[in-house]
């Protein structure tokens, strides 16, 4: 599912429609990609949406992907409130910006993805 998302996100970014709407959606893929490599690790699933939290608990496991994690976190954090409410959308995109940031999610779901068949 987050394959299907980081294709219309890419898509839509591409074309530069619906900034708030990319980067809400980048957020929730990033989510799915963290709690996906934490599920792995032994992590008892639960209801958040906070990607520091989550990076705090690779932290705790003393996962690899922290490094890479980090910085897609402090970008993404904040993005699922301020998206989805009105009054927060006052400056203007920056796509140059959002689509490096879908380059590192992809590359974090990437090396998620790949951990996960491996296991399988």
């Amino acid at each position: 599912m987050a394959e299907s998302d980081m294709g219309m996100v890419r898509f839509a970014a591409a074309q530069e429609v619906s900034f708030q709407g990319c980067r809400s959606k980048l957020a929730e893929i990033a989510e799915k990609a963290l709690k996906a490599e934490l599920i792995r690790l032994g992590w008892q699933l639960e209801k958040t949406h906070d990607l520091n939290r989550l990076v705090d608990e690779l932290t705790n496991r003393n996962s690899d992907l922290v490094a890479t994690a980090t910085p897609i976190a402090k970008a993404l954090a904040e993005v699922y409130f301020t998206d989805r409410y009105p009054g927060f959308d006052l400056d203007d995109p920056d796509w140059p910006g959002l689509r490096a940031k879908i380059d590192e999610v992809a590359n974090l779901l990437g090396i998620v993805k790949a951990r996960v068949v491996t296991k399988s």
